[in-house]
């Protein structure tokens, strides 16, 4: 059974400190106690192969990232991304080396669904990123059957997210070997802490899919810190 289960970034909040190490940067802290982080910041930026590299060689070989698609391509209108963006990025990434686990791609909530272009996206990025790919859609669009089926297919895992945009939309699906859930806080996003009624649910859920899948289950709710909080009472069930 695979479940990797972290936080976006490795920030450790005051209130949760006496759960990690003293000693160490906060990733070496970080990946003392957890075996998995999303890097957000990527999104946003670019960051050096070597600056990968560092962070690489500051956790256990066991220990694996997500890394956050940058908007440049993820966002960018019909697809028409600049694939010196998507080499560069695949390059920079490529120094987490095999601790690279998972990259995640994020679409605006106004992107729709549409197979001809989602195709050319993710056939560009398989291409480019050799490892497994996980998207996060917004539109309702994207949770009926052609999307599934087309997602399926290309080996793209979909990303089960709360709160939920669309009907299923807090539901993995899309390849079935990879199960990817974001929790970004409820009923306040990004800071609503998890109450444990729903993390026990949320145990008994990975453990059904865990059986077939790797699964990860990354806790978004960090701008009141208990995205920390979450993820270390859900690693406490194992």
């Amino acid at each position: 059974m695979t479940v990797r289960i972290g936080t976006a970034g490795w920030g450790i909040p005051s209130a949760e400190r006496p759960a990690f190490p003293q000693a160490g940067s906060h990733l070496e802290r970080y990946a003392a106690v957890f075996d998995a982080v999303e890097i957000n910041s990527s999104f946003y930026r670019p960051h050096r192969r070597t600056t990968y590299e560092r962070w690489a060689a500051s956790v256990g070989d066991d220990f694996r990232f997500s890394v956050k698609l940058p908007r440049s391509i993820s966002h960018a209108a019909a697809a028409d991304f600049e694939h010196g963006d998507l080499a560069r990025f695949a390059d920079e990434i490529a120094g987490l080396g095999t601790k690279l686990g998972v990259v995640l791609v994020q679409f605006p909530p106004s992107l729709t669904f549409c197979a001809d272009r989602a195709a050319a996206l993710f056939e560009a990025l398989t291409a480019h990123l050799h490892c497994p790919l996980a998207c996060e859609p917004r539109h309702a669009t994207w949770f009926a059957e052609a999307a599934e089926l087309l997602l399926a297919g290309l080996r793209i895992a979909r990303v089960g997210a709360d709160p939920a945009r669309a009907e299923g939309a807090d539901v993995p699906a899309g390849w079935s070997k990879l199960c990817y859930h974001r929790l970004h806080g409820s009923p306040r996003t990004y800071y609503s802490k998890y109450e444990p009624a729903v993390l026990e649910a949320l145990r008994s859920t990975i453990e059904s899919e865990a059986g077939e899948a790797v699964v990860w289950c990354i806790f978004d709710n960090t701008a009141s810190g208990a995205a920390t909080s979450n993820a270390l009472e859900l690693k406490g069930f194992w």
